[in-house]
């Protein structure tokens, strides 16, 4: 048998254990696993120490003065200032079409020919009758002068015969027939009217054969080819559509019910459009409308705006987004948004907060987060809200009121900032 070392011998000694016995052994394993352990706690905490520490970098950007503008965003479409559907008045078929698209027309310019055969076949009609009731007329008169001489004649046979002759009732009888004929007379003299304006009306319908351009411009659509039938008993149809002088065009655009309250009348605005995406319109608001729409649950107001296209680039229905000038700030303290967006990080707490949260035990479990309710509660007063600056190599607030936006830059009203104080706008982690 070979001895055992004599450290071991030892170490069993001080321990009371049999090296003989099964517990003995058992303690052995038990002091092994043991001190393993402890071992690979330690080296834990010991490597948590090392690798578990990070250390916060602030990025920062100075505040300044300058002037701010503020806008407000809104789409719509271009539209000509004077926009006319011209439509038939007559049902007939076209027999010819005088202009095409994007044609500059007269005021009074044929644009198209109804087929006038129908009509005047009306207008010759209406004379003929207007000439029969003329000559009706020419005989209604003769009837009365000879029912007038009658009469007259009677009278004086009554007279010169002492009113023995004629009876009272051949003069009575003479002078209803004198009545009827003026009564006749009135009569065919009616029917002359009447045969006159029906004679007019067919000559103005022949006159509408002819579609006339109602105004000068342009003809932006055409709906209508020869030989095709135009139906207007139920409802006038749209032959053509023209705008009136496109040099000068309107935006209408939808503003949200939001930013209404700060569009107004005479205010400067830009847009642009997809068709020239590199280059700015201007434009000038003239209306602001009252009347509401509402898409989607979304409420917003007409506005419309005056645009000079006096180089014609423009054109009717294009899509537009305008950026409408409401207000401007001249010399104003301005402070990035990114600033009155940033928190500091949940370890650096507020302005002497310090680190606790080292140990190994919290790193494995940490904190939950604080309540929500808590975070409301301290939330800022409108337009009270506060900036970070760096003191110490730590984030220190600093309350302000901040005043007008144009999405990147804030007016700062009120506070402890001047031209060029350093605000951190982000944190950056970083490990050793």
């Amino acid at each position: 048998m070979e001895a055992k070392p004599k450290s071991e011998t030892d170490i069993s000694r001080a321990l009371g254990i049999d090296e003989s016995s099964d517990s003995g052994r058992r303690i052995k394993r038990r002091a092994a696993w043991t001190a393993t352990l402890v071992l690979a706690v330690l080296a834990g905490i010991i490597w948590f120490s090392k690798n578990g520490k990070e250390t916060t970098e602030y990025k920062t950007q100075s505040a300044q003065r300058g002037d701010l503008v503020v806008k407000v965003s809104a789409t719509g479409n271009l539209q000509p200032t004077n926009q006319v559907d011209v439509s038939s008045e007559l049902s007939g078929i076209i027999r010819s079409v005088e202009v095409d698209y994007n044609d500059h027309v007269k005021m009074g310019q044929v644009l198209a020919k109804l087929d006038t055969a129908k009509l005047n076949a009306k207008v010759s009609q209406s004379r003929a009758i207007l000439e029969s009731s003329r000559s009706k007329v020419l005989q209604a008169g003769a009837t009365v002068g000879e029912k007038k001489s009658d009469l007259g004649r009677l009278k004086k046979v009554q007279e010169l015969s002492n009113g023995k002759v004629p009876s009272q009732s051949d003069l009575d009888a003479a002078e209803a027939a004198l009545a009827r004929a003026y009564a006749d007379e009135a009569s065919t003299r009616a029917l002359v009217s009447e045969a006159q304006a029906t004679l007019e009306e067919n000559e103005t319908d022949l006159k509408k054969a002819l579609i006339r351009s109602p105004i000068n411009g342009i003809v932006l659509s055409r709906n209508v080819e020869p030989g095709q039938t135009v139906a207007a008993s139920l409802q006038a149809p749209v032959l053509f559509t023209l705008a009136e002088d496109l040099t000068r065009m309107e935006l209408h655009v939808d503003v949200d019910e939001a930013d209404v309250g700060l569009v107004k009348d005479g205010q400067e605005a830009t847009f642009t459009v997809d068709a020239y995406p590199n280059r700015t319109f201007p434009a000038r608001i003239t209306q602001v409308r009252f009347g509401v729409k509402t898409s989607g649950g979304v409420v917003t107001y007409e506005t419309v705006l005056r645009v000079d296209n006096s180089d014609m680039l423009l054109r009717p229905g294009m899509t537009a987004t305008a950026d409408i000038v409401v207000r401007k700030v001249e010399n104003a303290l301005l402070v990035p948004n990114a600033a009155l967006r940033f928190t500091p990080p949940q370890k650096e707490g507020v302005e002497k907060q310090k680190q606790t949260n080292t140990s190994f035990i919290r790193k494995m479990f940490p904190r939950p987060p604080s309540s929500p309710e808590k975070r409301i509660q301290k939330k800022s007063e409108p337009h009270q809200q506060r900036v970070w600056t760096l003191q110490d190599k730590r984030p220190v607030a600093v309350p302000v009121t901040t005043g007008s936006s144009d999405g990147s830059m804030t007016e700062i009203i009120n506070g402890e900032i001047v031209p060029g104080t350093e605000l951190i706008v982000d944190a950056i982690s970083k490990k050793p």
